[in-house]
């Protein structure tokens, strides 16, 4: 496999744009005032819980936070630093693409520019949660059917693989950009390939690598299945045509207008010997506007698009070449800066949402479920967890010897389970169980639970456990938190009538 020369100038214009993207996300780790995301603090428990071949979902995330654990120790400034050095990956691929397809300096800066400005990778690059990686993976498997069309390699077929099996240990929705890349083979002259031992090279490489979240879904009885379902009856049934559609300007901003030129080039413009991928790009983009899917999971198409934009824009004649790229690139570059503050958590909460309601884009404040915040609700589920734990170790401490030693901890949900998870480890609170979600998978082992703190659970929601005493010890509030994290009670029960472990023979998972 040959890499085309880079041009010296083009080579130090790429260098200096990556500079830019991992100094702002160096930044963010370094002084942002939030603290870990509500889904980092299931990702750290999966880790120190690990399974790798018994997990509810792909276990590449726990992996890595595992091995963060176990190197540097979990801290917010690894957990933004990380998912920026992906980020910065992404973006890397996206410039090397540029140059691929035959672009020099001035497409490299209006790639560049464009996905700096984008919240959509603002803000995956600046959490710690499997979406950087999924669109890293997405933009492997791109590159790789760039090369793919130029060179029937089976080497490429094999980087094919892995970027596709790299991708299925990340998130399962792998399989969309899958089905893009076997639409576009089927309808374009590389039908044929099919017919040849490379893409079935691919298939095997992807599923060797792959196969942990298969065999995890088929040792825990597909647990993927109940989780789309809530998923779909919970946030998806929310996402019509229009939003998902709308959402994309807001996700990414004018370099929308890249993309579609991105796209038209794949298909019936310059780049049309690169027809396999608008295909699989625009199949994928429509399977998954059909299906519900929310907006920011065709985020992973996008930078291959803005790429190859780009450098049909540079193809241009020169005086409209110049005017075409200065405002788009103006208008990206503005729209960037106008939403960093709700793209990236760096300012402190109270000034973020005086920002965002200066602002007035309403869908930036917008949960899943359709309430309205005063944060993003990134930023919000990045609040009051420390708070939590801290509230639970004082009402650890106020119990006897006797009774720490029979203690566990409870979370209603993975973010609270999480939270006792990671902080209580640093203030040495007893173990702690959830039915929530992977915390169900856990299991409560042989843990004793003859007096158990209860961590956001309702008071009528104990009854059946028939405490022989139950009391409210405390509550915590927090005035940035999603509605059910805003007044969270604590509740001590001692001598429940039902131990733990009858309590996980008789109940399921709660995946909401």
């Amino acid at each position: 496999m040959r890499f085309p020369a880079i041009a010296a100038d083009v080579r130090r214009t790429i260098v200096a744009c990556l500079a830019i993207k991992l100094g702002m996300h160096l930044a963010v780790a370094i002084g942002t005032p939030f603290e870990f995301h509500r889904d980092e603090l299931l990702y750290h428990a999966m880790g120190s819980h690990l399974h790798f071949f018994r997990m509810d979902f792909p276990p590449f995330i726990a992996l890595l936070a595992e091995l963060i654990r176990h190197t540097t120790g979990a801290t917010v400034f690894m957990y933004r630093l990380v998912p920026g050095l992906a980020g910065t990956a992404v973006m890397a691929l996206a410039l090397l693409l540029v140059h691929r397809l035959g672009g020099s300096r001035m497409a490299v800066v209006l790639t560049s520019v464009a996905l700096l400005a984008s919240p959509l990778f603002q803000r995956a690059a600046a959490l710690f949660q499997p979406v950087v990686f999924d669109q890293l993976a997405w933009m492997m498997v791109l590159y790789a059917c760039v090369e793919l069309c130029d060179h029937d390699d089976v080497r490429w077929w094999i980087t094919l693989g892995v970027s596709a099996g790299f991708g299925l240990l990340t998130k399962f929705s792998i399989a969309f950009i899958g089905v893009g890349v076997l639409t576009g083979l089927v309808l374009t002259g590389h039908r044929r390939r099919l017919a040849t031992r490379g893409p079935w090279v691919a298939l095997l490489v992807a599923v060797v690598i792959g196969s942990p979240s298969v065999i995890g879904q088929y040792a825990l009885d597909w647990p993927v299945v109940a989780q789309m379902e809530q998923l779909q009856s919970g946030q998806l049934d929310h996402v019509t045509w229009g939003g998902f559609l709308g959402a994309q300007f807001l996700m990414v901003g004018p370099a929308v207008l890249l993309a579609l030129a991105g796209l038209a080039a794949f298909l019936r413009g310059p780049l049309d010997r690169y027809r396999l991928l608008g295909v699989a790009c625009l199949a994928t983009f429509l399977l998954l506007g059909v299906t519900h899917g929310k907006p920011y999971y065709v985020g992973p198409l996008y930078p291959a698009l803005i790429a190859a934009g780009a450098v049909w824009v540079e193809r241009l004649a020169p005086r409209v070449r110049r005017v075409t790229a200065w405002s788009v690139g103006t208008a990206s570059a503005a729209f960037g800066l106008a939403v960093l503050p709700i793209g990236l958590p760096i300012l402190p909460a109270e000034q973020t949402a005086r920002y965002a309601a200066a602002l007035g884009i309403e869908t930036a404040t917008r949960t899943n479920w359709g309430t309205q915040l005063t944060l993003p609700q990134d930023f919000a589920d990045m609040l009051g967890w420390r708070e939590k734990a801290e509230a639970v170790a004082r009402v650890v401490a106020s119990l006897t010897p006797e009774e720490r030693a029979k203690t566990v901890l409870y979370g209603n949900n993975y973010g609270q389970a999480g939270a006792l998870d990671l902080y209580g480890r640093r203030l040495g609170l007893p173990a702690v169980i959830s039915l929530a979600g992977s915390f169900y998978t856990f299991g409560p082992g042989s843990l004793p639970g003859e007096v158990i703190v209860f961590l956001g659970v309702a008071k009528d929601d104990l009854a059946d456990l028939h405490c022989a005493s139950l009391i409210e010890a405390g509550r915590v509030q927090n005035v940035w938190g999603v509605p059910e994290e805003r007044d969270v009670p604590i509740f001590v029960c001692r001598a429940p009538k039902l131990t733990v472990q009858q309590v996980w023979r008789l109940e399921g998972p709660h995946w909401g």
